[in-house]
């Protein structure tokens, strides 16, 4: 196996939405200090009883992830487009994403994603500003490459 880094510059995610790009489309122009990121889950619920026994079990969670993008990217146009169709059509449209990541020597599948958050314009400041698009997906499943 090849020695791990932490660098992020050779990752690849590559989206696919059911009706509209089936086709994967990869995503390019990440904000300078921002990609991907997902948010941390809670996969169990816990119960303390009365007399101190913890008991737990296990919960189904979906898992938020937000891209970065900047302004001028190319892959801007894909979220717009998603939620225009999605707004057109009053109808949502699900995704799918294979992202890669060697430095890690780790391939994640995203499976049954959904738009949730969506930065109609960029803001403008002294320059324009990037946007952040929020997927939630039924699940994340990593593998070692």
């Amino acid at each position: 196996m090849p020695e791990l880094t932490i660098t992020s510059a050779n990752s690849s995610y590559i989206l696919s939405i059911d009706g509209l790009y089936p086709t994967g489309q990869k995503l390019e122009g990440y904000m300078a200090d921002a990609a991907f990121a997902t948010e941390a889950v809670e996969p169990a619920e816990t119960v303390m009883g009365v007399d101190g026994h913890l008991s737990g079990g296990w919960l189904p969670t979906a898992v938020k992830q937000t891209i970065s993008l900047m302004p001028d990217s190319p892959s801007y146009a894909i979220f717009e487009n998603w939620n225009g169709a999605q707004t057109a059509q009053r109808e949502v449209m699900t995704a799918s994403a294979v992202i890669v990541i060697p430095s890690l020597g780790k391939t994640y599948t995203c499976t049954k994603g959904f738009l949730t958050r969506v930065k109609l314009m960029p803001d403008a400041k002294k320059v324009m500003q990037g946007s952040e698009f929020e997927i939630t997906w039924n699940f994340i499943t990593p593998a070692n490459n």
